[in-house]
């Protein structure tokens, strides 16, 4: 058998029986594969199992023992939108826990944090990337050394997560399977990240991806290569092949439990079983159970329509709140149940002035928290949650929501209240006095003070909001135009300050603790819209941006770096208080409305999907953290058992 040598060196005669709660039986494979095992073309499934899979907890989850078959079935707007199937997939080194959110090892079988600053990871012996290779501690070495310390594939170095003071950690391989990053200070930030739902690989499959690295292949063949790609070098080469996130790769070896076989210009995007996933039930069948998931690439504008007629299996992207009544009728004509999850979100919509805008004179009034507060207080949020959401959304500032254990009703209430009285008394104090024929208010130098707000063009959600928001700062002697865009473009006009306010979502993590990260809260990311600019320079340590020089900014970055040097409980609770305050006083984005509930599409076949559950990007990862390769198919006329 083509496989056999290699595997037995790793899977020693008693992988064929395990012990869960006493009782010894035999791994069992998907049916769909037993052709290949037959054929010796694939090893059989106690061979491609690490020595100690993930076993998990199906009483815990609240799970079935489910059946092998059939694929899920999805609508996606975009090729771009195969990197889903990596955060539905949620193959971690760490993920978090569906119910308590505690971090757990997934692809590691254990890990180790000692003061907060030493992390001791160990991998599962016996486990493999997808195309049956060994994954060992030479694939986090590579990355280390090769990828994210090489000059030439990371101009900037290491992603800033690696980096605390300045200082990166030692990083030291123990033997093939256990391995450690040490800081001389602690990195709280480092765990989350690898546990998120598009997270840090501090990994590659170091034997596919040698061949195009120029320290480990021949310059001659290499160039070739490049060419025939047409990539301008090597590294561009590298960087292309290499992106585990995206799925845009065919060939490249993943962990996830779908192996992407579709390029991303496909019309539908297919991902099958990866036999040599790491994951079983309690019974010891291999996860996952569906054979593949597939997405069909439709227009976003259609997809609540196609749900509706039952062209999927499982749909929640790309579906709003307002589909709702539509997808319930749809239930009478096709075989799906539509559940409402909800979403954590520290606002399901706000404004982000941007306090980076090149216009020099709205830069001023942005900048001005006056004119921040008298925004907010122009917000009419009651009538947006009754015309849109039905009264069944909250509103307020956009910040931690009432269910986390950090909420004072202060951090979502300030300068929240509809107040057109107070809003106009906060812009006049600051000089906006004189108003052109139409009543708008003129900026000094005799403009009228006409506010663009621009979108990703991808919902009437947020147009219709908005028209709430015009009709309001109307009110107030502000005039409102919305523009919409492409995504691309919509972001990197914000990053490159040619928008002076925009509309999204808000914080994506409003059930924060003491624990969680607060990155979002600080200028630590460009992708942050109110303030790119100073969030690069912290991104690149000060190679690309600007440099904030506002005391209320320099000061939250002085909070988050107390807040990752400390590992005191009550010590990051006092420093998370500081940083909600100064929030909710600043207003520095303007949450609009917050817990919009999210339907979620499921068919009456498709079983172990919650009937309740958050929806969220982080942590979360929509889908991800409710484990998709669990979900299994019922037979027909079996749905309700």
């Amino acid at each position: 058998m083509k496989y056999q040598n290699t595997f037995l060196m790793f899977a020693p005669v008693f992988l064929m029986f395990f012990s869960i709660s006493g009782n010894i039986f035999a791994y069992s494979e998907a049916p769909s594969l037993a052709k290949k095992v037959a054929a010796g073309k694939l090893p059989p499934v106690d061979e491609r199992l690490p020595i100690n899979p993930r076993k998990l907890n199906f009483k815990n989850l609240g799970l079935k023992i489910g059946k092998y078959g059939g694929s899920i079935r999805m609508l996606m707007a975009r090729a771009k939108d195969a990197r889903q199937m990596s955060v539905y997939g949620y193959s971690r080194l760490v993920g978090y826990h569906p119910k308590t959110f505690e971090l757990e090892a997934d692809i590691l079988e254990s890990f180790e944090v000692k003061e907060g600053r030493t992390f001791t990871f160990e991998l599962r012996r016996g486990h493999r990337w997808s195309d049956g290779q060994p994954l060992t501690s030479e694939d986090f070495r590579y990355w280390w050394e090769d990828v994210a310390n090489n000059k030439e594939l990371s101009p900037v170095g290491p992603p800033k997560i690696m980096t605390i003071n300045g200082e990166l950690p030692i990083f030291e391989v123990i033997n093939r399977y256990k391995f450690r990053y040490t800081w001389k200070r602690p990195n709280p930030d480092f765990l989350p990240r690898l546990a998120s739902a598009s997270p840090l690989y501090i990994y590659r499959p170091a034997h596919y991806m040698r061949q195009f690295h120029e320290k480990y292949t021949d310059q001659d063949i290499l160039k070739k290569t490049v060419k025939k790609s047409k990539q301008r070098n090597w590294a561009a080469l590298h960087n292309k092949m290499d992106n585990l996130y995206r799925n845009d790769n065919v060939d490249l070896p993943v962990l996830q439990p779908w192996v992407s076989i579709s390029k991303p210009s496909a019309s539908r995007l297919i991902f099958k079983r990866n036999p040599f996933f790491h994951r079983v039930d309690p019974e010891g069948k291999q996860l996952p159970y569906a054979d593949s998931f597939i997405f069909t690439i439709a227009n976003n504008k259609l997809i609540p329509a196609k749900t509706g007629t039952g062209e999927v299996d499982l749909q929640a992207r790309y579906l709003r709140f307002d589909d709702y009544t539509f997808l319930k009728k749809g239930e009478e004509r096709s075989p799906y149940s539509t559940r409402l999850w909800k979403t954590a979100k520290g606002a399901h919509l706000a404004l982000f002035p941007n306090l980076n805008v090149n216009n020099p004179i709205l830069r001023n009034l942005i900048r001005d928290v006056r004119f921040r507060r008298a925004l907010s207080l122009g917000v009419h949020r009651h009538e947006i949650n009754q015309v849109i959401y039905y009264g069944l959304a909250i509103g307020g500032n956009n910040s931690v929501l009432p269910e986390s254990p950090l909420y004072q009703p202060t951090y979502r209430n300030k300068w929240a209240n509809f107040d057109l009285q107070k809003a106009n008394q906060l812009l006049d104090e600051i000089g906006l006095v004189q108003r052109d024929s139409s009543g708008i208010r003129l900026m000094p130098d005799g403009s009228p003070l006409h506010l663009i707000i621009e979108t990703a063009g991808e919902s009437t959600e947020q147009t219709d909001v908005l028209e709430l928001v015009r009709d309001s700062w109307l009110k107030i002697g502000i005039k409102v135009f919305s523009k919409p865009s492409q995504r691309n473009v919509f972001r990197n006009r914000i990053f490159s300050g040619e928008t002076a306010m925009s509309i999204w979502s808000g914080v994506e993590n409003g059930l924060i603790t003491a624990n969680s990260s607060p990155a979002e809260f600080i200028p630590t990311s460009q992708q942050s819209l109110q303030w790119p600019k100073w969030g690069q320079y912290y991104e690149t340590n000060g190679k690309a941006g600007e440099r904030p020089t506002e005391e209320h900014i320099i000061h939250l970055l002085e909070l988050y770096q107390q807040w990752k040097n400390t590992a005191a409980q009550k010590e990051k609770s006092e420093i998370w208080e500081k940083i909600l305050k100064i929030h909710s006083d600043q207003i520095y984005s303007i949450g609009l409305v917050a817990a919009v509930l999210q339907p979620v599409v499921v068919s009456s076949r498709l079983k172990n999907v919650p009937l309740s559950a958050i929806y969220n990007w982080n942590p979360g990862a929509h889908f991800g953290i409710y484990k998709p390769d669990t979900f299994w198919f019922a037979a027909a006329g079996e749905e309700r058992k």
